[in-house]
């Protein structure tokens, strides 16, 4: 079963050892239309006020302005059309947490991929540079693959964490570890286990 989620953000809990924990908060999201295949067509709220789109669809399902943004989830066997039941998230142990990382930009290979750099003293023009990317005459060109400079996150990474707690009136889940992704980004959460 899948969820929308939206990282709040980090903390620890107050237990000794202390441990690191990411907060995410729960989208509250309405069943439109269960298919045959086990997904069905959810609805939730999205930042734009008004999504003109969608207008049709809203009043097609019976879902108040608000709901104003759609997404095919996989959903239980038993779900019927209407709201998310979120309490199955107070029973999961495992989740698997899909989120798009921070975007960097173009990125040298020293931030991208851990490159140590040339020596910086007097003389050197090294310094954060790549450095030889091919061989001589044999293969005559860089091999694929090679690490070099370039676009660094933005993107899709999903992560296992476990389950410390579910909130279910504020619907607040709280994973064990990080998760990727910037406070506030949206994505989307899988059950395990």
């Amino acid at each position: 079963m899948e969820f929308i989620i939206e990282k709040i953000g980090m903390s620890r809990t107050i237990s000794v050892p202390s441990v690191p924990v990411t907060l995410l908060k729960v989208i509250d999201a309405k069943v439109c239309e269960v298919r045959e295949d086990g997904k069905a067509l959810i609805a939730y709220n999205s930042s734009k006020k008004i999504n003109k789109s969608i207008e049709g669809q809203q009043a097609k399902y019976g879902i108040d302005k608000e709901f104003n943004k759609f997404m095919t989830l996989e959903v239980a066997k038993d779900t019927q059309a209407g709201d998310l039941d979120t309490v199955v998230l107070g029973e999961a142990k495992v989740v698997k947490t899909s989120l798009i990382t921070k975007g960097r930009g173009f990125t040298g290979v020293m931030k991208r991929h851990n490159f140590s750099g040339g020596p910086g003293a007097h003389g050197h023009r090294f310094n954060r540079r790549v450095g030889s990317i091919g061989n001589r005459e044999w293969p005559g060109r860089v091999q694929k693959g090679k690490k070099m400079p370039g676009h660094y996150g933005d993107d899709k990474v999903t992560v296992k964490n476990e389950v410390i707690s579910y909130d279910a009136e504020n619907g607040i889940l709280v994973l064990k570890g990080s998760v990727p992704g910037a406070n506030g980004s949206r994505g989307l959460v899988r059950i395990v286990k």
